[in-house]
């Protein structure tokens, strides 16, 4: 009942026929962000397939008060908010609680076998810690026992030293950039006067009602004063790709009862202070934007869905956090009123109480003089047919890219987690194949022995044969853990405190621990950089063909009119108007003087539709010249540059790491 789609809500235009959109689309009606249904009721697809757990621990936790200490230590490695963290994150938090090697090693054990951790997992593992401080019995029951009584222990954690634990391997490589953390934000860029976007943000009119405002799209100079349209010029600015504005989106959790439950966003952006945004918003924004500017190139929203889960979510807000990005840098859109209120205004619901919008299209407040017209070259349909026929292959092939990606960089991310198949196989097959749109969320060989995926990358990946090979690998933070039991466990030596053998040794191992520590920490920054940062990138240049290709849409539906229609209707009124003169029956001026008057009004109807036309073909122009082929080569340009650059200095990093173990053990005894 709840997850049938919403009917598409139809904008017909005014009776003049002149200064609406005519835009019938419905943002919530389909999706095509990482192939999710915003309709169906099941979960959303996460590679790699890994059991999901977390219904067992929310039975453990249940409606118990967790301590404040809980949150504050998970937030500590969710700096994304994300709702998971790793098992090395888990174990550095652990760490700091002067529990012996074997106790953390035992609690990570408990709470989860899997790459990743879940917040409730996460919470389970502080209680035994607390239990553990305490001199208790550390068991799942008797946490259960404990939350039943809403008195879950309180951990004793330094997570202060978690601070520098990323940050404590020094390298001899300074050309290493890596940086997992949010990076400082330059002010917004205040554009010289060579920039031809450079137009005044707010446009409002008294409506003299009060103290409402319409908030309108930018008129063009055109309009106001005869100086030159915006839509002259070179193009974009010089080095206009590193000026560009960046909006950071975060989940701040739900609001509401039952069915009125919703998502609350924060948006932070270099313009003012953070404020607070609900789905409904969004859809409010692009649908105002879309019938504004129904020939510019604007994104889809990412899709709504009922009851939607935590992976859902995030892909969701990642779909947001894109489709802010992309219009707050648009040439023309950055400018609009509506927009800059979105972004600024602490309560768009109060705004919205006090405010109309107004929702003209951008046509009909602005004009394309002659020498603009010119500049529109006389095969632009051609070029537009060009670009027509190899946008759907485009978008096919960035999906794939996407796709792909996205399973290199969690492969990259279980190198971190799990021991390489290499270990348990003697061999890999030559040649592989991806079944890109399979329904399995793994990939496959074309061997006949090894049915599942493997990362093409160098750092190191995972092969199974089975769902189950994922429980029998262990990973570099619980290989960790358990080199640190086996020095804790060989601490004296049956000979005595004084063996010079065994000290060696164990010194050894305890340098391996150590800097595979550091190797899982690398991993670990590096793979969070690829997944929140450069698959960002490749999904925006995949969201770009896509908004070209629903601009083509509307355009094929949007810029048809009357405007032959209304030349016969003038005509047959002019003819009609000479029979009356010519009679000069009783009443006869009244007569005339209505069909002339229709004859203007239809004149001038027909005057503003040629001036559309005009007006849509500069559009699609310079969309196609200034935006779309600045966009998609000169970000791709920036996005490959940055990630061979970055590459290179994490193989430097984790070169320089295996160096310093291969150094810290030259020394270790053989008797």
């Amino acid at each position: 009942m709840f997850n049938a789609p919403r009917g598409a809500q139809r904008y017909t235009a005014p009776a003049n026929g002149l200064g609406a959109s005519f835009v019938d689309e419905n943002p919530l009606a389909s999706s095509v962000y990482d192939g999710l249904d915003p309709w169906s009721a099941a979960p959303s697809p996460s590679p790699p397939p890994i059991p999901s757990v977390t219904s067992v621990f929310s039975s453990v936790i249940a409606d118990a008060n967790v301590p404040a200490a809980y949150d504050k230590a998970f937030a500590a490695v969710d700096v994304t908010n994300s709702g998971e963290t790793s098992v090395n994150a888990l174990s550095r938090v652990l760490a700091t609680s002067g529990l012996p090697a074997t106790t953390i090693d035992r609690i990570v054990n408990l709470v989860s076998s899997r790459p990743r951790v879940s917040k409730l997992e996460f919470f389970v593992a502080l209680a035994l810690v607390a239990l553990a401080q305490s001199g208790k019995d550390i068991s799942v029951e008797q946490v259960a026992a404990l939350a039943s009584e809403n008195n879950l222990p309180e951990p004793t954690l330094n997570l202060d030293a978690i601070q520098t634990s990323n940050s404590a391997f020094t390298t001899p490589f300074p050309n290493y950039r890596q940086n997992s953390g949010p990076s400082v934000r330059a002010p917004a860029p205040a554009y010289a006067s060579d920039d031809p976007w450079s137009t005044p943000r707010f446009r409002t009119t008294s409506t003299g009602g009060g103290n409402s405002d319409v908030f309108g799209p930018p008129r063009s100079a055109a309009t106001n004063g005869g100086a030159p349209s915006s839509l002259s010029g070179s193009g974009m600015p010089r080095d206009w790709w590193k000026k560009q504005e960046h909006v950071r989106i975060s989940i701040q959790g739900q609001q509401g009862f039952i069915l009125n439950r919703y998502t609350v966003y924060e948006i932070s952006t270099d313009r003012g202070a953070p404020v607070h945004r609900r789905y409904s918003e969004f859809v409010f924004l692009w649908d105002c934007l879309v019938r504004r500017y129904p020939f510019r190139l604007l994104p889809a929203l990412p899709p709504k869905r009922v009851q939607p889960d935590a992976t859902f979510l995030e892909q969701r807000r990642r779909g947001l956090a894109r489709f802010l990005n992309n219009v707050i840098n648009h040439p023309v859109i950055k400018e609009d009123g509506l927009l800059a209120v979105f972004l600024s205004e602490p309560s768009l619901e109060t705004w919205r109480k006090h405010s109309s919008v107004s929702t003209e299209e951008e046509s009909a407040s602005k004009r394309i003089d002659r020498i603009e017209e010119m500049t529109i070259p006389s095969d632009l349909e051609d070029k537009l047919a060009f670009v027509r026929g190899k946008i759907n292959p485009l978008i096919e092939q960035w999906q794939r890219i996407c796709i792909l990606a996205e399973r290199i960089i969690k492969r990259r991310e279980a190198a971190a987690v799990r021991v390489p198949s290499s270990l348990r196989r003697t061999y890999l097959p030559a040649h592989f194949a991806f079944p890109l749109f399979s329904s399995s969320p793994s990939l496959e060989f074309s061997g006949p022995a090894i049915s599942s995926g493997s990362s093409i990358l160098s750092h190191g990946g995972s092969i199974h044969s089975d769902g189950n090979a994922f429980d029998d690998q262990a990973d570099l933070a619980r290989l960790t853990n358990v080199l640190r039991v086996v020095v804790e466990v060989n601490e004296r030596c049956w000979r005595g405190d004084d063996c010079e053998l065994c000290d060696g040794v164990r010194q050894g191992l305890g340098h391996v621990a150590v800097h595979t520590q550091r190797q899982s920490d690398l991993l670990e920054q590096r793979t969070g950089v690829l997944l929140y940062s450069t698959l960002e990138a490749l999904k925006s240049q995949r969201d770009l063909y896509m908004a070209m290709r629903d601009l083509f849409v509307r355009h094929d539906r949007l810029s048809g009119d009357n405007v032959e229609r209304l030349k016969k209707r003038v005509d047959t009124n002019s003819l009609k108007l000479e029979g009356i003169k010519a009679a000069q029956k009783d009443h006869w001026h009244e007569e005339a003087d209505r069909i002339v008057g229709i004859i203007e009004k239809d004149q001038a109807t027909i005057a503003s539709l040629l001036n559309r036309r005009v007006f849509i073909r500069a559009s699609m122009w310079h969309e196609l010249r200034v935006v779309l082929h600045n966009r998609e080569n000169a970000l791709l340009s920036q996005l490959v540059q940055t990630f061979a650059r970055d590459e290179q200095s994490f193989a430097d990093t984790v070169l320089a790491n295996w160096i310093s173990l291969g150094n810290a053990v030259e020394g270790m005894p053989f008797e």
